[in-house]
């Protein structure tokens, strides 16, 4: 049985909609403050103190609503979310980099009246955004690997799919099991 506070632990509204990963000691101290219902335990993975074992949660609602539309929709966009969105890949030659290896290239550049928004930004390798340099796709005949649709999908949603990757227990509340069944048919 694993006994660390590593780990993250999907923070869930009263409403049961997702709201992002805490940490397990996070959470640990919101079940303590009976801040939280436990809606799911983390299998295997127990906290023991001199008196006590504690079993570690998966899944923690929040036993009052909060309203998070306005703090969701002023987010800020962060490099990570947009490598994990992206896959690591850079979007022109379509090669898997680490993150030190890639950088965020604007689809319509700054000096075109490009805006530093998550639709318009991309994962790009450093010689790929070289060669573009201050020109759109088009004018740098480049072309996106991606559509430009797939990149207005929520940030916070695609790490929470990131995450809910290794975490069954997590798929229900994210509803990711359709898309997970759908791809096994198209396999």
């Amino acid at each position: 049985m694993k006994t660390t506070l590593n780990g993250r632990v999907l923070l869930l509204n009263f409403s049961y909609e997702a709201l992002g990963t805490i940490g397990t000691a996070r959470a640990m101290c919101l079940v303590f403050r009976e801040a939280v219902f436990v809606e799911e335990y983390d299998a295997g993975r127990v906290l023991h103190s001199v008196n006590a074992t504690f079993r570690v949660p998966s899944v923690v609602r929040l036993r009052a609503y909060v309203n998070v539309r306005r703090r969701r929709n002023a987010s800020g966009m962060k490099r990570l979310r947009i490598y994990v969105r992206d896959k690591f890949t850079c979007q022109y030659c379509g090669v898997r980099k680490g993150a030190d290896e890639l950088t965020l290239d604007h689809i319509t550049p700054r000096a075109q009246a490009g805006y530093s928004t998550p639709e318009n930004l991309v994962a790009a390798c450093v010689a790929c955004n070289n060669r573009k340099g201050n020109r759109t796709p088009e004018q740098a005949r480049m072309p996106l690997l991606t559509s430009q649709h797939k990149l207005r999908v929520g940030l916070d949603r695609v790490m929470l799919c990131h995450y809910a990757e290794n975490r069954p227990e997590w798929r229900k509340y994210l509803f990711v099991e359709e898309t997970v069944s759908e791809r096994s048919k198209t396999a």
